[in-house]
């Protein structure tokens, strides 16, 4: 990988570093949703949820659409939930693990 690659792609890793925009990305599983549908479901203030969402949809996560008075989110593709996923899976396994290991 090129050293501007590499840097892309830490970046995007960096981004789901972060609990607060991991929930966000969960909550939008289910669809399109505004800022206030997230703060609900996340339990984030409206201005954390916005300053989530911006980074968000920079990186490329996520898609924005404007509706009348509301801004709509969604994810911009389902490859953030397979990697989610992955990691979702490969935990699960290592606490499987860790569970018979210490039984």
């Amino acid at each position: 990988m090129s050293t501007e690659l590499v840097e892309l792609v830490a970046a995007r890793f960096k981004a789901l570093g972060e609990p607060a925009r991991l929930r966000i990305l969960q909550a939008l599983r289910a669809g399109e949703k505004t800022v206030s549908d997230l703060m609900r479901d996340t339990g984030l203030s409206q201005a954390n949820t916005s300053r989530h969402l911006q980074m968000l949809h920079g990186l490329g996560f996520v898609e924005r659409r404007k509706d009348g008075l509301y801004v709509l989110y969604r994810l911009a593709d389902q490859s953030v939930t397979h990697l989610c996923d992955v990691m979702c899976g490969r935990l699960e396994q290592q606490l499987d693990a860790d569970r018979e290991l210490f039984s």
